[in-house]
């Protein structure tokens, strides 16, 4: 979408007063090696700005209509755990009790019931302060609900039925992959769960590690232990470019509330905005979030919301670097 920003620029002779760097970077969920840390890291002068417009944030159409639109201020921390039963195994046609991969699947089981603990920052409270204004009856006051006392569990279970409510009050932790044994004939030896968390900016892993222990219950169940990190407070948006975001969203799309969110996938904001730079998501594309198929194999968006938000792209852009009147 930046690119095509950039080309149509170019095209209407429009002339910015800085410099626009785009940068092609991938797999911005792949831990410490992917595109963007390598680039920062090793090509910062080519990358250095003040400013970083990226992807991560998304508006949202209710009733078929756009109802909000949000710009990234914060995200939580991708962060992977695995899980392992040992069995010293034996012929499959001595089954005994003691199986590994059962042992697994029932730990995982117990994973699956338990909730981390419902926590604000500065921005997720935002979030669900100004999404309580759009929300239904019932919906908003569960929100207002929960901000008034985080361990209100009548309104936790109102909001924690939707997963994207539900990811922006906690760290979630879920099981994505899965593999056992090592013959179709043999008890299985070993098996083994992975466990992707996303873990709030503040959080520690080795704080998520204790509790994923506490949840599988089984001191045979072995954790791995991932590296500790530094948490990471949250950032709201400066006011020059929330008012950009605002101005351009009013513009399209009329009274509708830019909301500032916390998003729960990795981005490749994050080498900047750890060195200090503000690096914020911000799309304009309007979705249905009754109909979010991100990463899945049928991914897409609603062919309307494509050109708009090529066209909220290109007006934004020009807003935040024109110092004369744009034609």
């Amino acid at each position: 979408m930046r690119v095509i920003v950039a080309l149509s620029g170019k095209t209407d002779g429009y002339i910015p007063d800085r410099d626009i760097v785009i940068a092609f970077t991938a797999d911005e969920e792949g831990g410490c090696c992917n595109g963007a840390r390598w680039l920062f890291t090793n090509h910062r002068e080519l990358v250095d700005a003040s400013l970083v417009l990226n992807e991560g944030a998304f508006g949202f159409i209710r009733n078929g209509k756009p109802a909000a639109n949000t710009i990234e201020a914060t995200q939580k921390v991708s962060g992977g755990f695995t899980v392992t039963a040992k069995n010293r195994g034996g012929h499959s046609s001595l089954p005994r009790p003691d199986n590994a991969i059962y042992q697994l699947a029932a730990g995982l089981v117990r994973l699956s019931k338990f909730k981390f603990p419902v926590q604000f920052n500065e921005v997720s409270r935002a979030y669900f302060e100004q999404t309580a204004k759009i929300e239904t009856p019932r919906i908003a006051a569960a929100m207002r609900a929960l901000i008034r006392n985080p361990a209100d569990a009548e309104a936790e279970a109102v909001l924690g039925r939707d997963p994207l409510y539900n990811s922006m009050l906690r760290t979630t932790c879920v099981a994505t992959m899965l593999k056992g044994g090592h013959a179709s004939n043999a008890l299985p030896q070993t098996a083994e769960a992975g466990i992707n968390c996303r873990m709030l900016p503040d959080a520690r892993t080795s704080d998520v590690r204790a509790m994923i222990v506490k949840a599988l219950d089984d001191p045979a169940l072995e954790v791995s232990t991932p590296a500790e990190r530094e948490p990471r407070p949250a950032a709201p948006v400066v006011p020059d470019v929330l008012r950009a975001v605002e101005r351009v969203t009013q513009e399209m799309w009329g009274n509708i509330p830019v909301i500032q969110i916390m998003q729960g996938g990795a981005t490749d904001a994050i080498p900047w905005r750890s060195a200090g730079i503000p690096a914020y998501g911000v799309s304009g594309l309007m979705i249905d979030p009754d109909d979010l198929r991100l990463h899945g194999r049928d991914e897409r968006v609603p062919v309307k919301s494509f050109f708009d938000a090529h066209e909220f792209t290109t007006r934004l852009t020009k807003l935040l670097t024109a110092t004369v009147p744009v034609r």
